[in-house]
């Protein structure tokens, strides 16, 4: 259970957060600066004692636990051995066998290929740059309220301007915005939000690719309406248009399905992957049609780090251990568990409680009421996020194997906020 020996951030965390504003750069934020000692599942524990009950898992990167055991082992085992030789200059097993688990794994049942990058920003540029390559197009659409990294690129396709894209300009040409789907907000049904999507397309012949989050992340986790997502996938089939499914935060049993689009039978031509990859280190992925992804010559690919050994023995211990636990369940067990006590608050400050999974999220009247209930579960020892275009909502993404009765509190705490 959560227990609490100080206030929090404690004394310690403020000795802590005093030498960081001499060594850190100001530009870095942090939601709640508590300085952690150590994890257990489902806990952070920091270095006050203070036990902190976790909703957030990283912004969606230790679903499989913190430390998870055997990822800890794999790691260990790995760096033990050698930690780096960059796969371009003479590869290792470990690369192998976590394309072949991302060529099983992902959507489709056809022949694919992966790269192995470093971050999910790094992942959505490689996909674009492929996307390109193999099509000879030039245009990348996206959604309004997307989210998809920090550099140059990635950045022009985010919608979110503070603080993600506000003073970094000029950003890199060719990025299209469009419509998406918001049920919430524009009441319309998946067939018709995808019709004003693409409506809004010029020149869908110059377009390489549409890039999609099946379920927006930092845009307020935005659950598209039904059929928004084939009639999409339909429409780029039918112009040559590659799509991209941005599976950053999605991914790796977050939603219940190894990928949100398997909730609709979508099949990408391009998945981007990282976060819950890899237990908590650096790892990102394209996995893609051989066609798509062989299209780019010898040496475009690629980077110093991209699938380090280390990160690929822990990625190959993730992924045996979603599939032991049978994390998918438990997954769709937590969105069973708190959307029904979510939805059943009384509160003129809630909006709507959506999600899918183990990503859910309460969309709350303003951008002050969804501050004020992080900060008070802050305070109780319960990390909870926001998100939103407009910073409006409390997102939640608990450990996978987050133990019931602290689940249980947490929404306690929550819910004591809210109300």
């Amino acid at each position: 259970m959560a227990r609490l020996r100080t206030e929090v951030p404690g004394p310690r965390s403020r000795e802590l957060a005093q030498r960081r504003e001499g060594a850190v750069a100001a530009g870095v934020g942090t939601v709640l600066p508590a300085f952690v000692d150590h994890a257990e599942p489902g806990l952070l524990v920091d270095v006050d004692g203070n036990r902190l009950i976790d909703l957030g898992s990283g912004i969606a990167v230790t679903g499989v636990g913190n430390p998870a055991p055997r990822v800890a082992a794999a790691v260990h085992e790995q760096i033990d051995r050698f930690s780096h030789t960059c796969f371009m200059v003479t590869p290792y097993e470990g690369y192998l066998e976590v394309c072949e688990q991302l060529a099983e794994l992902t959507p489709g049942g056809h022949e694919k290929r992966s790269v192995l990058l470093n971050s999910g920003a790094e992942a959505v540029e490689n996909a674009v740059k492929i996307a390109r390559h193999a099509t000879g197009r030039p245009g990348v659409v996206v959604l309004d309220h997307a989210y998809h990294g920090r550099t140059n690129l990635t950045m022009a396709m985010t919608a979110k301007d503070m603080p993600y894209k506000h003073g970094f300009g000029p950003f890199t040409p060719g990025v299209r915005r469009v419509p998406g789907s918001y049920p919430l907000h524009d009441g319309l049904s998946g067939a018709e939000a995808a019709r004003r999507a693409v409506a809004a397309v010029d020149r869908p012949d110059e377009v390489a690719c549409v890039v999609v989050e099946p379920i927006q992340g930092e845009g307020g986790f935005v659950v598209p309406a039904p059929g928004f997502l084939p009639a999409l996938a339909d429409w780029c089939r039918s112009h040559g248009v590659l799509l991209v499914a941005d599976e950053v935060q999605t991914g790796f049993c977050r939603t219940g399905d190894w990928f949100a689009c398997e909730h609709e039978d979508v099949v990408p031509d391009l998945v981007a992957t990282a976060k819950g990859i890899a237990g908590g280190l650096p790892l990102g992925a394209v996995t893609g049609r051989a066609d798509v992804m062989d299209a780019v010559h010898v040496g475009g690919l690629g980077g110093t780090y991209g699938g380090n050994p280390v990160a690929c023995a822990a990625a190959v211990a993730a992924i045996d251990t979603l599939r032991d636990l049978d994390l998918n369940a438990a997954a769709r067990r937590i969105g069973a568990t708190v959307l029904p006590r979510l939805r059943a608050l009384a509160s003129d400050a809630v909006v709507e409680v959506r999600g899918r999974g183990a990503m859910l999220a309460v969309e709350l009247a303003t951008a002050e009421d969804a501050a004020r209930v992080a900060a008070t579960c802050h305070a109780a020892g319960v990390v909870v996020l926001t998100c939103g275009t407009r910073g409006n909502v409390i997102r939640l993404l608990p450990p996978l194997v987050i133990p019931g009765e602290l689940l249980a509190e947490g929404l306690d705490v929550l819910e004591g906020a809210i109300q």
